[in-house]
């Protein structure tokens, strides 16, 4: 079945992405194997953001799904996982990992979320980003249990910080992923983006978000901290990179017009330096 989006390589995938500088300092073969976990996220989210009617991204995200399962049924991977069956093998990359994530992209696929309860927010940030934690750590070395505890938690910073910091962006495509609760607590009865987007009480709305990713972010920062340092490089530079852009997002306020908050080159090179020569 033909995707709806190009198949790029791993290489290209992650040249394009915000972590790339922070793939760049493992050894190689962590690093590659980095890079297909990348790019099949990449992949299969651009499936879930395509423009093709939605029963054609669910059937192709289904296929997604079936390709997943013949790279872990001991046959012959299909070709555009091939990349992924030796870190699958030298990692002990589980399987319900990368199904999770298919999972996370038919939500949206299925629909345009607009104010999810903050259950069905939760399962969705474990499965965009949690379960990509969780592949990430057994490539970093990382002890099960402290893994775990460090891809709930910092997996779901981002992705809230990445939300807070996309609201705009998500608004045009139709989608609110700010959760129900914190609209109503906030007085906003509408789940409209443009009308969320556009109300005087958006911040109040956001505060317990950005309550939220910093509790996660200050729970991950105490796993990495009691982590051996070279196996919390990467994720180190990751937090420190994603909590400078929930902190300037703070700053900066909710009132329109919101410039979209970046990292500068030097900022992203002191943090790559302190990753690198300070526990």
């Amino acid at each position: 079945m033909n995707g709806t989006a190009p198949i790029m390589s791993a290489a290209d995938r992650v040249r394009r992405s915000s972590f790339y500088a922070a793939m760049r300092i493992m050894p190689r073969v962590q690093r590659e194997a980095m890079y297909e976990i990348y790019a099949f996220c990449r992949n299969v989210d651009d499936v879930a953001d395509g423009g093709e009617p939605a029963d054609r991204r669910r059937a192709e995200l289904s296929q997604w799904r079936n390709d997943v399962m013949s790279l872990f049924d001991g046959g012959h991977p299909p070709a555009r996982l091939a990349g992924l069956a030796a870190p699958v093998a030298r990692f002990g990359l589980k399987r319900d990992d990368f199904l999770a994530i298919v999972d996370g992209m038919e939500m949206d696929a299925a629909e345009d979320i607009r104010a999810p309860d903050m259950a069905k927010l939760d399962l969705y940030c474990d499965r965009v980003a949690s379960a990509v934690g969780r592949l990430s750590v057994r490539v970093f070395g990382m002890a099960e249990a402290e893994g775990k505890a460090l891809a709930h938690h910092l997996g779901r910073a981002l992705q809230l910080t990445n939300i807070l910091r996309d609201l705009d962006e998500d608004g045009r495509a139709g989608r609110l992923y700010l959760p129900r609760e914190s609209l109503l607590a906030a007085g906003i009865a509408t789940t409209k983006p443009a009308e969320v987007l556009a109300h005087p009480n958006l911040g109040q709305a956001c505060e317990p978000v950005v309550a939220r990713a910093r509790s996660h972010f200050a729970q991950a920062h105490a796993i990495m901290k009691n982590a051996p340092r070279q196996t919390v490089r990467t994720p180190r530079i990751m937090y420190e990179a994603y909590r400078t852009i929930l902190d300037r997002l703070a700053r900066r306020g909710w009132e329109p017009p919101r410039e979209r908050v970046r990292i500068g080159k030097l900022h992203l090179v002191g943090i790559l330096l302190r990753a690198g020569l300070l526990r």
